[in-house]
């Protein structure tokens, strides 16, 4: 997984970011976007709650805030959710293979560009 590009998040993303945090209660606003939660009859909202043991996972929840499309560039109220560090992480695995794919692409190129001993 890459690590986040923070020129793309406005300068106030810890203030944006503590307000969805706020507004949840300090709890997972995840109704199975992750995967997960999809209980008959329909979604139930994930149990994590914000500081508290994680009751699926080791350690203590810590709330995020997820871009429902994956644009750090997109914080309307609309896109944006608090969720447990799982789902946000479920939530986001195939937002994350596929620039892993990209990036393994890009330095194979530069590789094959730039054998080694030979950088310009």
């Amino acid at each position: 997984m890459s690590p986040m590009n923070w020129r793309l998040y406005p300068s106030n993303w810890r203030e944006i970011s503590r307000r969805v945090r706020e507004a949840s209660g300090g709890r997972c606003q995840c109704l199975g976007q992750c995967g997960l939660h999809r209980d008959h009859p329909g979604p139930r909202r994930c149990e994590e709650q914000q500081g508290q043991p994680a009751k699926w996972a080791r350690g203590k929840v810590v709330l995020t805030v997820a871009h429902l499309d994956h644009d750090p560039t997109h914080n309307a109220e609309s896109n944006l959710r608090a969720m447990c560090n799982r789902c946000h992480l479920r939530y986001d695995v195939a937002h994350h293979q596929r620039h892993a794919a990209q990036t393994r692409r890009a330095r194979k190129q530069t590789r094959e560009l730039f054998p080694e001993g030979t950088t310009p």
